[in-house]
């Protein structure tokens, strides 16, 4: 037998958890798991639970959402005792972990809109908290992800919702096994999915080998209750990663058995502020420890990181710049104190606070760093551990400070194992790539300038020539390359890009620049800055560095003869933005000013930042992709400003773009061998363009064998021969997506024409129709990712048909009437969000557009026969499923402007009558998907 069914995996692993303690118990519906439920309730609290007493309990956890039973979970369980009494009800031993009841069971049948029969579940105290999903040894991975997806669409939430208890999936295929942390469907994602792997970050896959660690009963509790994070701000929980695991663990155990410093090494992009958070919380609980106080950066404390740290802790940030109140947290109960490292300076140093700090100079107060390759070699770093004399201090850092990158200051070269001791956990960006934790960086050096002065081209690095690279021809080079490769580069400007300049007086020459040629009409990109204007703005650091931009500011310019100065500059700057977003921005507002950029770029709303120093560390956008640089960089400086645009997003993400407009390779190389290894070079750069050719010609040779004309694929015999199809060509659209980035990309250059790669995705998005529309049929395709993200482009739109529609009007030839036509029944048929409009589009052309006269109408005459038909479809609706007109026109303007699917309540809301509880997910569901259908036809994509 070549591959191992389903049935022997799940009969394995059950046998495996008997071995590590769990009791193996036989539940085969929800009346079952009801009835274990109550029983192991009661031996967990040593109680007995009347009906009546129990029936309360049981209503009391069929409410909430997921996130809201994640926070039932772990609280008690109020409910009146049949004598009146209060009694209350422990879900999970939180404290002990390991003293909870563990059950195993598989093959569960739940009834909701589907029946479903889940393989292997595992009960905490008779609540279902894990929920593992086996598929059999050579299918991927992702298959077991979306299966568990069409699970909590169809049957988890049914009856009493136990299964909402769920904490974490398990997924395995038998040498493949990742876990993750439960959310609603729209927040899942298969790159939030993750192997477990040894303290050395070697990966754990095997499912046997994974059982063994990870689902040992005291350890899976000790994940549960401790290592799941309530995110409030984006109400989910959000699983720690095996490497996050590990460096917490070693700061608690350092600070329970030693006094001595440490420093964790997770490289940029792991979460390491979710790491070090994470340990200040449960630092807080240790007896021995008085305080633990999370020191970040002024500039990083924006709202979003005020909002989300105060969400794990209430009350722990102060977001405003009174050192007073700092000093009030230190001096009163709060045990858990966030703040910047500006503000804990001030309160060491000024007298006016001296009483009420000089109490605390003995405690044991442990000091954990953000991102303490940065603002900690200064003065500062030495202030703090002189004053207080008990402390305990610990670093994070994706760049730590070595004797090759340490810059000089009055202390001399200090490293960051000067400061902070001993490494205690290392995550370097090799693992991160290696993991899919971040990505790959695809690195282009663009030549700028021939011969001038014995510099012959781009090969001369570090140059510093005013006179050559402030030359105005060209500055005009670079800017008119990046206005014809931004498209390219982001993916239609799917997402955001960054500009990094040598100094303040190149970017006012850029800006300036681009400024003047979008009032040309040669682009439309928004372009926003932000830089310092500090006494000696001109000063920059010879030796690539990033340097620290403070944000403290001259008050008023200092006159200079024929020269405008910094501020006046950013003042115009600022008038821009204000203009495109109708702020109200100056510079006396600078701080509000950054942090509306940042919420900005991370909202895709600006395409290119223009900076000097400020945003290329610590500035954390999923939405950026791409880099140009401008700008001398090495070691540290040079990897934290790569990685800004390595974060992982999507499928259409497959890298991050490096565009250097200077010669910075050798630079790149003792970069990476610094912080990774020598040969790590071909692990963490993407592979040159004739690669990914190589790659593609042997993928269309693999598609050919399949189906060797497009028209066979209307001829492939069953269902494995389908899926091979499918995978075949979703492997070419991954390798299309990464090569139209490239600035060489010519569709030439592929061994298939770009109309035959259409058609043959005309058959695949048509096999995609017939899985989505067939949900009740049993197949192998019903849990394949079609990946519909890497087909969708952007500048396609309901727009762009109709500037097509127009040509089409005014053809007078019948052969190229036909052929428009035909041109845009294809790009309907090729673009995922036009073929659920394609029936509409093409009725308005049969029956409309013969007897529109004027072309020039065409638009105004599509828009009213768009909203016509928009109307009649939610009338439809409202008729065809008995909801009430004005709610269900609410409910969808609310869905359209939160972007988040309504809820089952919201949907019971619009209903003229009630639906019986039995009935009630099956109907609720059908609703919504008819929802989100009238979205995506009517709203989407127009």
């Amino acid at each position: 037998m070549t591959k191992q069914p389903e049935y022997i995996l799940e009969e394995n692993l059950v046998t495996q958890l008997l071995g590590l303690g769990y009791k193996k118990v036989t539940i085969k519906d929800e009346t079952e798991l009801i009835a274990n439920l109550k029983t192991q309730l009661e031996l967990h609290n040593h109680t007995t639970l009347s009906p009546a007493e129990f029936k309360q309990v049981l209503n009391h956890l069929a409410k909430g959402n997921i996130f809201e039973k994640a926070k039932t979970l772990r609280d008690k369980v109020a409910y009146t005792k049949d004598n009146s009494d209060t009694g209350y009800l422990e879900l999970v031993n939180q404290v002990h972990w390991c003293q909870n009841q563990y059950q195993v069971t598989h093959q569960i049948t739940m009834e909701g809109m589907y029946k479903n029969r889940y393989d292997v579940t595992i009960l905490v105290n008779g609540l279902p908290l894990v929920q593992i999903e086996l598929k059999r040894r050579g299918l991927e991975l992702k298959e077991a992800f979306n299966q568990t997806g069409r699970y909590e669409g169809h049957s988890y939430h049914t009856g009493s919702g136990l299964f909402g208890y769920v904490q974490l999936f398990v997924i395995s295929n038998g040498v493949n096994t990742k876990y993750y942390a439960n959310a609603p469907l729209n927040q899942r994602s298969f790159k939030q999915t993750f192997f477990w792997a040894n303290p050395d970050n070697s990966l754990i896959t095997q499912l046997q080998d994974f059982a063994n660690v990870f689902l040992e009963p005291c350890q899976l509790s000790k994940m549960i209750t401790k290592y799941i994070v309530l995110n409030e701000s984006a109400k989910m929980l959000m699983a720690l990663r095996p490497y996050q695991y590990y460096a917490v663990e070693a700061i608690v155990d350092r600070v329970k058995t030693t006094t001595k410093a440490g420093y964790i090494w997770h490289t940029t992009g792991s979460g390491k502020t979710l790491t070090s958070f994470k340990a200040a919380q449960i630092l807080t609980n240790l007896d021995e420890v008085h305080k633990v106080v999370f020191v970040v950066d002024r500039k990083d404390l924006d709202y979003q990181t005020i909002k989300e740290f105060n969400s794990f802790s209430d009350g722990s940030v102060d977001g405003t710049t009174n050192t007073g109140a700092l000093v009030k947290q230190f001096s009163n109960d709060t045990k858990l104190i966030v703040t910047t490292i500006q503000k804990l300076n001030t309160a060491v140093l000024k007298e006016k606070h001296a009483t009420l700090m000089g109490k605390l100079k003995d405690k044991r107060i442990v000091f954990i760093f953000d991102e303490c390759h940065r603002s900690q070699f200064g003065d500062t770093h030495k202030r703090i551990k002189e004053y207080f004399t008990n402390a305990q201090m610990f670093g994070f850092t994706g760049t730590p400070i070595f004797a090759d990158n340490a810059a000089k200051n009055d202390h001399g070269k200090r490293t960051t194992k000067d400061l902070f001791e001993d490494c205690l956990h290392k995550y370097v960006i090799t693992d991160a790539i290696k993991d899919q934790n971040v990505l790959k960086f695809s690195i282009e050096y663009i030549r700028t300038f021939k011969g001038k002065e014995g510099i012959d081209d781009i090969d001369i690095e570090d140059i510093d020539r005013a006179e050559v690279m402030e030359a105005p021809q060209r500055l005009n080079a670079v800017a008119d390359y990046i206005i014809a490769n931004h498209a390219r580069k982001t993916h239609n400007r799917a997402f955001t890009a960054m500009f990094c300049v040598q100094d303040v007086s190149m970017l006012t020459q850029y800006y300036d620049l681009l400024k003047a040629k979008k009032q040309e009409g040669k682009h439309d990109l928004k372009i926003a800055t932000i830089f310092s204007y500090e006494a000696n703005p001109d000063l920059e650091d010879a030796d690539g560095f990033i340097e620290e931009e403070n944000l403290k500011f001259l008050g008023e310019p200092e006159p200079q003869y024929g020269k405008v100065h910094p501020r006046e500059k950013l003042e115009t700057y600022i008038a821009d933005y204000n203009g495109m977003f109708g702020s109200n921005y100056t510079t006396n507002e600078f701080y509000l000013y950054y942090n509306d950029i940042a919420k900005r770029v991370k909202q895709k709303q600006i395409d290119i930042l223009l900076v000097v120093n400020m945003f290329l560390t610590g500035f954390d956008s999923k939405t950026l992709n791409t880099i140009y640089v401008d700008k001398n960089l090495k070691y540290h400086g040079l990897i934290q400003a790569y990685s800004r645009t390595n974060r992982i997003l999507n499928e259409v993400k497959s890298q991050g773009n490096v565009v250097c407009f200077r010669n910075l390779k050798e630079a790149t190389d003792k970069a990476i061998e610094l912080f990774a290894n020598k040969d790590a070079v071909e692990v963490i750069v993407l592979k040159p363009y004739e690669n990914y050719i190589a790659d593609f010609e042997k993928a269309v040779e693999k598609l050919l064998e399949i189906a060797p004309t497009v028209n066979s694929v209307n001829d492939l015999p069953s269902e494995a021969e389908i899926l091979e199809f499918v995978t075949a060509f979703r492997e070419l659209m991954r390798l299309k997506n990464v090569l139209g980035t490239f600035t060489e990309f010519r569709f030439d250059d592929l061994p298939i024409t770009e109309q035959d790669f259409e058609d043959y995705k005309g058959k695949y998005l048509d096999i995609r129709d017939v899985v989505k529309n067939d949900k009740e049929k049993v197949s192998i395709l019903n849990d394949i990712d079609f990946e519909l993200e890497l087909i969708h482009r952007d500048e396609i739109n309901v727009v762009y048909i109709l500037n097509l529609l127009v040509k089409l009007k005014e053809t007078t030839s019948k052969a190229d009437r036909e052929k428009q036509q035909k041109t845009i029944a294809d790009i309907m048929a090729g673009d995922t969000r036009l073929r659920s409009k394609k029936e509409l589009i093409e009725k308005f052309i049969l029956q409309n557009l013969p007897y529109i006269e004027d072309s020039t109408t065409l638009t105004d005459q599509f828009e009213t026969y768009w909203n016509l038909e928009k109307l009649r479809a939610i009338e439809h609706l409202a008729t065809d499923e008995n909801l009430n007109f004005d709610k269900l026109q609410v409910l969808v303007g609310k869905y359209l402007f939160t972007q988040k699917q309504p809820l089952r309540e919201d949907i019971i809301e619009v209903m003229n009558q009630r639906p019986g509880l039995k009935d009630r997910a099956t109907i609720t569901q059908r609703i919504l998907d008819k929802i989100v259908d009238f979205v995506e036809t009517f709203v989407e994509g127009m």
